[in-house]
């Protein structure tokens, strides 16, 4: 093997750490604590929220509830805000992304499958909306991952039955629009049936958006949102990804009996339930993005932004960076070096192997296959909120140099592949994001560094 002089070592090393300024960038753009704060106000006795203006002396009673992985930071700032206005609360947040408060009691609960502990905050979080009155104001903190954290199955369906059904629909390669039009049809809270919970309360929504196209009533499943898709949309998906015969029968059979008209649809647009709801997101992946191409260019890198809508399987991602990584070394186009190009959304990985590791981490293991000899180029794949998959890692960089320091160490880069083990194959060749918990989410950042 020929090796590489001195200087394109270090040019490497400059790009990595750069992409890691950029991807911190990101995180901070993505705060929810500040996001809150650039859409919430108060004013002596008026609470502010986007263009919406409440009188709280008019107000019997302030309940805060919400789920999410950026819950516990959003309520941080509305603690700040609205400090003894807040007659009670309570969230739901996956395990170790909790933050100290003082008025609203924090719930951890198994993310990004449900668990137990997840059906009795939810529980606890539904019976304090369920006796709000038109004189109280009900404020919801949502965001991503609040689908696994709000997780009460609906009359019919045992919690075994719903956990094993997320299983199914998560490894099945479904979006997660697909994915939360069957979790809003087997549960309690999904779907808007929390805003109709609360009824005839007044609700405001924060929302951090992680999803597509920041469809509101995808976020967290929509809780608060009128929900567009049916009973028979959601056995649809089933039928697509051949899921029908994996889920257990009490979900498929409620299911079918909703599509005949026999089980109470989710509330719809114009339901008089939204007639005081108001739902305004506070951050999503396209802030994060412009915040990334601040930073790539303050670096010198002329930044590209793709799209915020990336979405597919993470292989088939992975390629179309690496072919314009290529593009860029060969022709200059579609943008000269140093360059950064910038793309956001969430892929999807079809699971067939036994390994383990997450769409960020496969995006960028199934990349390091394409860009083997382009000089002084690397792709990153993170996830904003700190965690890509069942690991520890939020996602994974890979260069250009990534197969070769693999191959001195006996590792087939295709091998793991096949076996979607990224993590393992990062872990022993070097490249692994560990951010830890980062308290927010906003879908996830790719990046293609391309140096001088």
């Amino acid at each position: 093997m020929i090796s590489k002089p001195e200087s394109y070592e270090k040019s490497l090393e400059r790009l990595k750490a750069d992409a890691r300024l950029i991807l911190e960038s990101v995180l901070d753009a993505a705060d929810p604590y500040k996001a809150v704060h650039s859409h919430v106000s108060r004013e002596g006795h008026f609470l502010n929220v986007d263009s919406h203006r409440y009188d709280l002396r008019e107000i019997e009673r302030v309940i805060v509830v919400g789920a999410g992985k950026a819950s516990a930071r959003m309520a941080v700032a509305i603690e700040e805000i609205l400090s003894d206005f807040i007659s009670d609360g309570l969230i739901n947040v996956k395990y170790g992304h909790g933050e100290p408060l003082k008025k609203i009691r924090v719930w951890e609960a198994g993310h990004p499958v449900p668990d137990e502990s997840g059906i009795e905050g939810t529980r606890r979080l539904l019976s304090l909306v369920e006796d709000a009155k038109q004189t109280d104001l009900v404020l919801c903190l949502i965001s991503g991952g609040g689908s696994s954290l709000l997780p009460l199955p609906t009359s019919g369906i045992d919690f075994l039955s719903k956990q094993e059904t997320t299983q199914a629909l998560l490894r099945s390669g479904a979006t997660i629009h697909e994915v939360n039009s069957v979790r809003k049809h087997i549960s309690k809270v999904k779907g808007g049936r929390l805003a109709q919970a609360a009824a005839p309360a007044q609700v405001i929504s924060l929302l951090l958006s992680d999803v597509i196209g920041d469809d509101l009533d995808v976020i967290a499943s929509g809780p608060t949102v009128p929900d567009t898709s049916t009973f028979t949309t959601a056995l649809d998906v089933l039928e697509r990804y051949g899921l029908t015969g994996q889920i257990p029968q009490c979900v498929l059979s409620h299911l079918e009996a909703g599509a005949r008209g026999e089980r109470p649809e989710t509330p719809k647009p114009g339901d008089t339930v939204f007639e005081n709801v108001a739902n305004v997101i506070v951050a999503n992946n396209a802030r994060a993005i412009d915040a990334a191409a601040d930073k790539a260019g303050s670096l010198g890198y002329k930044p590209l932004v793709l799209s915020s809508f990336i979405q597919g399987e993470a292989r088939e991602v992975a390629r179309v960076m690496a072919a314009i990584a290529r593009e860029i070394s060969m022709t200059g186009r579609p943008i000269a070096r140093p360059a950064c190009v910038i793309a956001g959304g969430e892929t999807t990985v079809t699971l067939k192997g036994k390994g383990i590791g997450g769409r960020n981490q496969e995006l960028a293991l199934a990349a390091s296959l394409d860009i083997e000899d382009i000089d002084n180029i690397l792709i990153l794949a993170a996830g904003t909120d700190g965690t890509d998959g069942p690991t520890d890692a939020a996602g994974a960089i890979a260069s250009g140099k990534t197969l070769a320091d693999a191959k001195e160490l006996g590792l087939s880069a295709r091998g793991y592949l096949n076996n979607n083990d990224s993590y393992h194959f990062f872990k022993a060749a070097g490249g692994l994001i560990v951010t830890g918990p980062t308290r927010t989410n906003v879908m996830d950042i790719i990046l293609l560094l391309a140096g001088k």
